[in-house]
């Protein structure tokens, strides 16, 4: 890793790297991680609770009652449940982000990866949006590395 950088305590910290074969290496080096990505899109047929539900359904074989309760108090811990019922095609990037988001959170990995938060959140403050939704959901998670690239830097400066 080029630079490491560590904000918001243990759990979240920002990685920078140099380029996309430094980044594709890191996410080689932890298959023990969850990638929130662009390349993860959501169940097209499936709404954002559905998304979050399915994951515990399938994963850790938890009834579906018991994983749509888990999923609707995700949704109104981040102030996201006016999109519960909505679609992929219907959400706005934030929306379509948090989904993906609480879809890895939910599994309570040791590492959530969010793979280039520009390409997630394109017309987004994203380093501070992602602040505010990482310190709504702090507990949740063990650790949380934000990939972006070097030349992003700037962007994560403490007004971020």
């Amino acid at each position: 890793m080029t630079n490491a950088k560590e904000k918001s305590g243990a759990k979240k910290r920002v990685v920078l790297l140099a380029g996309d074969a430094e980044r594709r290496q890191l996410i080689e080096d932890h298959p023990e991680a969850f990638l929130v990505s662009e390349s993860l899109p959501l169940r097209a047929n499936l709404s954002v609770l559905e998304n979050i539900a399915v994951v515990l359904q399938f994963r850790t074989n938890t009834y579906i009652g018991e994983a749509n309760d888990t999923a609707w108090k995700l949704l109104t811990q981040v102030g996201q449940t006016g999109c519960a019922e909505q679609r992929d095609p219907d959400l706005t990037y934030e929306e379509r982000f948090v989904a993906k988001l609480l879809r890895a959170i939910v599994l309570s990995p040791p590492i959530i990866l969010i793979d280039r938060p520009a390409q997630l959140l394109p017309d987004t403050n994203y380093p501070f949006f992602l602040n505010r939704l990482l310190l709504a959901l702090e507990g949740r998670f063990e650790q949380c590395w934000i990939l972006d690239y070097a030349w992003n830097a700037a962007l994560y400066t403490s007004r971020a």
